[in-house]
């Protein structure tokens, strides 16, 4: 049923204008559609991520969206560039490298976007399961 349609992300934010700047000028990705003061919708990749207004923005406390990137270190770096913050987490079989968590070749950092969505930027799923999780 659903396994052959695509899913969007859904992300919650309070300052939907804030929001747009970081994903716009911040990610960089481009705004393929909107409902002023409601939702804006970004493709990323082939893949589309839908940002919107809600008094609820900033309440989940796990990731709500990753991207896999070839240069985590690169990618972390330009962020930085940006002013992104990233976070860190005590997490099992995962070494804290400056901003970037390791274990072997799978690499994962953690950011929020403006409305406290914890994002990430990883190097792949890792070796002998899923991927970690904040």
């Amino acid at each position: 049923m659903l396994d052959q349609a695509d899913v969007q992300p859904m992300l919650p934010v309070r300052d939907l204008k804030a929001a747009e700047r970081f994903y716009e000028e911040i990610l960089k990705l481009k705004k393929v559609s909107s409902m002023p003061d409601t939702a804006s919708v970004y493709q990323s990749g082939s893949t589309k991520l839908c940002v919107y207004r809600s008094d609820f923005a900033g309440t989940n406390k796990g990731t709500a969206a990753l991207w896999e990137v070839k240069d985590v270190e690169k990618t972390v770096s330009d962020l930085k560039a940006k002013g992104v913050k990233f976070e860190h987490y005590e997490m099992p079989g995962l070494t804290l490298q400056g901003d970037i968590h390791a274990a072997g070749d799978f690499k994962v950092a953690w950011f929020k976007d403006p409305g406290g969505n914890i994002l990430s930027v990883q190097s792949g799923v890792p070796s002998g399961g899923g991927a970690k999780q904040a």
